[in-house]
């Protein structure tokens, strides 16, 4: 399925929120991050889009890297992809982000609180 979202995944078993996140970035980017606070919590009912009578409770901070010039990154939305599973990363100004481009409800409302409460 392409799909256009932030970075992150689900949480492992007896894994905090935050070393989570870090394990996600460097496994979806490679790239190591440092957390700088919590941005929002999902404050509303998600149904899971994968996991049929489960819901889903998102966690968002705000965070930076030295090494992001380390991701490979393209223009191209949903790109032709050489194998099923595969990523791509695209760079989107804050000021150019639109909810309707994202695939998931929770980041189309990160997204519009972001462009309220820009950095």
């Amino acid at each position: 399925m392409y799909m256009t979202k932030f970075p992150g995944g689900g949480l492992d078993y007896g894994e905090g929120t935050l070393d989570c996140l870090k394990r996600e970035f460097m496994e979806e980017l490679g790239i190591k991050i440092e957390v700088e606070k919590h941005f929002y919590t999902t404050d509303y009912f998600q149904e899971a889009r994968f996991f049929p009578n489960m819901q889903l409770l998102s966690i968002y901070y705000r965070v930076r890297s030295n090494a992001t010039d380390q991701i490979r990154v393209t223009t191209i939305i949903n790109a032709n992809l050489p194998t099923e599973g595969s990523q791509s990363f695209r760079w989107v100004a804050l000021n150019q982000l639109n909810p309707a481009e994202f695939t998931f409800p929770i980041d189309k409302k990160v997204v519009e609180l972001l462009l309220e409460n820009p950095i």
